[in-house]
């Protein structure tokens, strides 16, 4: 976000207050999502993520596991509870439950996806461990495009009504760096070094 949208958003949020400065611009900036989706995209993408279209979610399984065997089979697979019940190999072990230290790869869900940043939020619980987006090393995120929303304050609106706030929320760009020890990028340094997207519908 450039330097003048974050000042109109704050004189946006000012004016929703009541206390913009006279003659300042109250108006939100307003992106051109006149395609959702490939704004989605073309964002994630800017933020390292892979993709690919699914025409429904009985199709994950194939997917994510053909994408992890790419970077190297793993013996148990941590899945949201949610996707539990798909077609899995009757031999893979499957765990629901929190990621491990021994866990390497996880299947995830995604509360919604932002299409004007290509952001993913997490939303935490039972039915979705957050360790999902911070121990294994390699992560799948299916993202219904059911909840794909424009921008940050649908997530909000949505979240709201839930009726219930969770614990946490993290919103995820791509795949884990920092750019601490000596201002060089590191990939994976407290979260997946590698991010896949399933979106479906």
């Amino acid at each position: 976000m450039s330097r003048e949208q974050v000042l109109v958003s704050i004189r946006f949020a000012l004016a929703n207050a009541g206390i913009c400065p006279p003659g300042l611009p109250a108006a939100r900036p307003t992106q051109d999502l006149a395609d959702p989706l490939a704004r989605f995209i073309e964002r994630a993408t800017l933020h390292a993520c892979s993709h690919e279209r699914l025409a429904s979610l009985a199709e994950v399984p194939a997917r994510a596991l053909a994408w992890f065997a790419t970077r190297g089979a793993p013996g148990t697979l941590s899945v949201a509870a949610p996707l539990e019940g798909l077609n899995w190999p009757a031999d893979l072990r499957i765990d629901t439950g929190a990621a491990s230290e021994a866990t390497v790869a996880a299947v995830s869900l995604a509360f919604a996806g932002i299409a004007e940043s290509g952001t993913l939020v997490m939303h935490s619980g039972p039915e979705s461990p957050i360790t999902h987006n911070f121990v294994p090393e390699f992560q799948v995120i299916v993202l219904c495009l059911a909840d794909l929303l424009p921008d940050q304050e649908a997530v909000w609106a949505k979240l709201r009504a839930t009726g219930a706030m969770p614990r946490a929320l993290n919103l995820i760009a791509g795949p884990s760096r920092t750019g601490d020890v000596e201002q060089t990028i590191q990939i994976g340094a407290h979260g997946p070094r590698a991010v896949h997207l399933l979106l479906v519908g």
